[in-house]
């Protein structure tokens, strides 16, 4: 993520104590961008994640995105991303960056070479 840019103005870290104040329901995986290991910022305090991260804000490229559950070239696109379409990246782990087009999901894994270039 060296040299991208990071959009600060739509989420900030919350204020004050952060706790969840009883049961919450898990949800499926896809859906919202929540891991056991780190969640999207603006759900902090509505889920429980070790780590809350501020995204990344990109663009689908021109011949548009597949998001998959897991970051492997055989796994299942489970939802396919337009050209241009806002993706807020998460996390990288080599060619496959995992994020959303928004802390309402859904989230998954798509090739780092599927988003437009980074503007300079």
């Amino acid at each position: 993520m060296n040299g991208a840019a990071r959009d600060n103005s739509e989420y900030a870290v919350p204020a004050g104590v952060l706790g969840l104040k009883g049961p919450v329901e898990k949800p499926a995986p896809g859906t919202l961008p929540l891991r056991g290991d780190l969640a999207h910022m603006a759900l902090a305090g509505i889920h429980l994640a070790a780590h809350y991260v501020i995204p990344h804000v990109h663009a689908v490229g021109s011949a548009g995105a597949g998001l998959r559950l897991n970051p492997r070239g055989d796994a299942e696109v489970f939802v396919q991303l337009a050209p241009g379409t806002r993706f807020e990246l998460l996390d990288v782990a080599g060619e496959w960056v995992w994020g959303c087009p928004g802390p309402q999901g859904p989230s998954g894994w798509c090739r780092a070479s599927e988003l437009a270039p980074a503007e300079a």
